[in-house]
């Protein structure tokens, strides 16, 4: 019988987009963890980054709030990748859409800080950030579909 909470390992190999979700998880949660952890604990030097700072004043309190906040998300990512369930991972995803949606649309709006050579490369990697989970959601569908297991991916 399978843990219902826990599903890893051969369950992967049943096909459905369990492995690419798995993997785009992981690598949200990785990338959320590292940002995170630059901004809590070198809050300066995530803030010394031209997109980052945008050329405003610096305030340590937001920076490192910021970095809490990415860290929070790290895990609910990571708890996604590891269990597996449907529901924790729709909503792992979810959270972090919300994050990426909103922070593209605040970045949209603050364009004029940033030099005409770092608007693309930052309105691309932002815009990456909100297709991936949108990508991701859609695997979660055809994943539990071919699972016959419940809520379990």
């Amino acid at each position: 019988m399978t843990n219902p909470i826990l599903v890893t390992g051969a369950d992967d190999r049943l096909g459905g987009g369990r492995g690419p979700l798995r993997a785009g998880l992981v690598f949200l949660g990785a990338a959320q963890f590292i940002v995170g952890c630059w901004a809590l604990f070198f809050p300066r030097s995530f803030f010394d980054i031209p997109w980052v700072g945008m050329r405003m004043s610096y305030n340590a309190h937001l920076m490192m709030d910021f970095g809490a906040m990415s860290l929070a998300i790290s895990v609910l990512l990571g708890v996604g990748a590891v269990t597996m369930r449907q529901t924790m991972v729709r909503t792992a995803l979810a959270v972090y859409l919300v994050f990426a949606a909103a922070h593209l649309v605040i970045h949209i709006q603050l364009l004029h800080h940033l030099t005409p050579g770092q608007r693309g490369p930052v309105l691309a990697a932002l815009t990456t950030a909100v297709v991936i989970p949108v990508v991701l959601f859609a695997l979660t569908g055809r994943a539990w579909r071919g699972s016959g297991s419940g809520n379990r991916l």
